[in-house]
């Protein structure tokens, strides 16, 4: 049994006026995503060969591949929600791998725009073939109504994103290029 399952039993054994069916869903689900977003990262990176990236970069390249014209720095802090120093520090260690650009606009040579190199695009793109596949080899392996039940959960995990992201003001895409 997993801890996430322990967890919420854990919390429904006290009582439905203790443990209301919500917590027992987010104890299950707080369990849940980080070994769920570990194991899926391990199986692709070993399925395609990929770079031990650090989940910061993934997230910044994420950000400036949604922004092809590219993203000043600080409109990159606030897209993945972290400090502009963290931004500075995770440039200057992806521009030594080449997986990030800095551009200087031909209107304002004192500013940078940062941009996702080809590599970089080009990593993503293979994580996110490899990262499909290893996830259907898997769901095709569970049951029917395990498959359904996935299916049908996808628009309220959907839905949960949205509301965690605009449940404290940082949506991503409402961040300024």
């Amino acid at each position: 049994m997993r801890n996430t399952e322990r967890a919420a039993d854990g919390m429904a054994d006290r009582g439905a006026t203790e443990a209301p069916e919500a917590a027992r869903v987010a104890a299950g689900l707080g369990g849940l995503l980080g070994p769920l977003r570990r194991a899926v990262l391990r199986a692709t990176r070993n399925a395609e060969g990929l770079p031990d990236l650090p989940e910061a970069q993934i997230e910044l390249l994420r950000a400036l591949s949604s922004s092809p014209e590219g993203l000043s720095p600080g409109a990159a802090a606030t897209r993945v929600r972290v400090a502009p120093s963290t931004v500075s520090n995770l440039v200057r260690a992806m521009s030594a791998a080449r997986l990030v650009e800095r551009v200087r606009p031909e209107h304002d040579q004192r500013t940078v725009v940062l941009t996702a190199s080809a590599e970089a695009l080009n990593l993503l793109e293979r994580y996110d073939r490899a990262s499909t596949a290893a996830l259907t080899r898997v769901v095709e392996e569970l049951s029917d109504a395990d498959r359904a039940a996935l299916h049908q959960a996808l628009p309220a995990l959907d839905r949960l994103v949205t509301a965690l992201e605009t449940g404290d003001g940082t949506r991503p895409d409402s961040a300024s290029p």
